[in-house]
């Protein structure tokens, strides 16, 4: 799994740019009996290969492609304020 080390941002709720799942999609072949249903073999899981993966914000639960986000980080960049010390 490649992860870029780009900024996310929510382009849903639009607060978050910390809390993130990234979504695996994975493939399990199995033999069942016709009749009962019940399942006679089971594969070992597989992951599904995707383009490009999967983001859910963990704050409003929106799921989209992982340029959503992205592309929401770049329109609206986090800005830096400047720290004034106490002294």
């Amino acid at each position: 799994m490649q992860e870029t080390e780009k900024p996310y941002f929510c382009p849903n709720c639009r607060s978050n740019r910390i809390k993130f799942s990234i979504i695996q999609s994975y493939s399990q072949r199995i033999l069942k009996d016709a009749l009962t249903g019940t399942v006679q073999q089971v594969a070992e899981p597989e992951q599904i290969q995707a383009e490009e993966p999967t983001i859910q914000c963990l704050v409003c639960q929106y799921t989209g492609n992982e340029m959503r986000f992205i592309k929401q980080a770049e329109h609206q960049p986090r800005q830096d304020s400047p720290v004034t010390p106490i002294y």
